[in-house]
């Protein structure tokens, strides 16, 4: 297809997607230079950078912000292994089989959020079923820290993002060529030589299709804190997400939490960027 008829068939999607970011990012810049709360919305004070000055100082930021990472640092990488992990296994099982595992391996994937999110805490409640064996196992109740609920969350962001990374990995793993197999086959190759040398190089780019999303999710994780913690503050469980949300919500400070969003979608591009242009060059490699 010419470049110029793709770019006329694009153009009206181009132009909507294009209004929808614009103008609502435009309208958070604005009201991220102003003071404005639920008293004077109708009429902000402009105060300029001072949003974004009070932010770099606040240490409820900063420590939003390391949680942040420090999920990230754990549950990108656990859902790209584990979604691999999976996807390998289910490619070597019959297909009535796999349609079962298929169908328990999704279903985190396909409940609502806070459902699953609530579905998941109860497994830690005095009655629940972890609580449970982690008393018979380690003769100690299970108890809410801050240390314990933290790491509730990431096993959660694991759980419920792996099933996205297990299905991308699968349909990839659908157009690996068997011949390459079947020849490593011949040559002697073991199974771990297979998967490092054919099948790894084969999804290298849907692995950063999946980096590049799980990052985003990463950045905008609200439901399992909200739930896990009851933001309750002795455990310190906030995210950027959660401390925006509470800037503008319990504190009211919408002028501070739109600057927020906005250090939010910066730390994203940051992030992001370099991730989508090797992409765009190993898409030219290819061709």
């Amino acid at each position: 297809m010419p470049r110029r008829t793709f770019f006329q068939f694009m153009a009206p999607s181009m132009i909507v997607m294009t209004l929808l970011m614009v103008i609502p990012i435009g309208m958070a810049i604005y009201f991220g230079m102003t003071f404005m709360t639920y008293n004077n919305i109708t009429a902000p004070q402009f105060v300029g950078l001072q949003n974004y000055i009070e932010i770099l100082q606040d240490p409820q930021f900063w420590q939003s912000f390391r949680f942040t990472i420090t999920y990230a640092v754990f549950v990108v990488p656990a859902t790209i292994i584990v979604g691999f992990t999976v996807a390998l296994l289910l490619d070597q099982v019959g297909r009535l089989s796999r349609a079962i595992y298929m169908s328990i391996f999704l279903l985190p994937f396909i409940i609502v959020p806070i459902v699953g999110t609530l579905m998941f805490k109860q497994l830690f409640e005095p009655s629940g079923l972890f609580t449970y064996l982690y008393g018979q196992i380690l003769g100690t109740k299970f108890r809410y820290t801050e240390m314990s609920v933290k790491v509730l969350i990431i096993l959660y962001g694991v759980w419920y993002v792996a099933p996205f990374a297990f299905v991308v990995y699968f349909a990839g793993l659908q157009t690996l060529s068997q011949d390459q197999i079947e020849a490593a086959s011949i040559d002697g190759a073991t199974r771990w030589q297979k998967i490092r040398h054919i099948v790894i190089p084969h999804v290298r780019s849907l692995t950063i299709l999946i980096l590049l999303f799980s990052i985003m999710d990463t950045y905008r994780v609200f439901d399992s804190v909200f739930v896990l913690s009851e933001m309750n503050p002795i455990y310190k469980p906030d995210t950027v997400m959660t401390y925006t949300f509470k800037t503008a919500v319990t504190v009211q400070r919408l002028g501070k939490a739109n600057a927020m969003a906005i250090l939010t979608v910066l730390g994203i591009m940051i992030v992001l960027i370099p991730n989508l242009i090797q992409a765009y060059r190993e898409q030219m490699e290819e061709r």
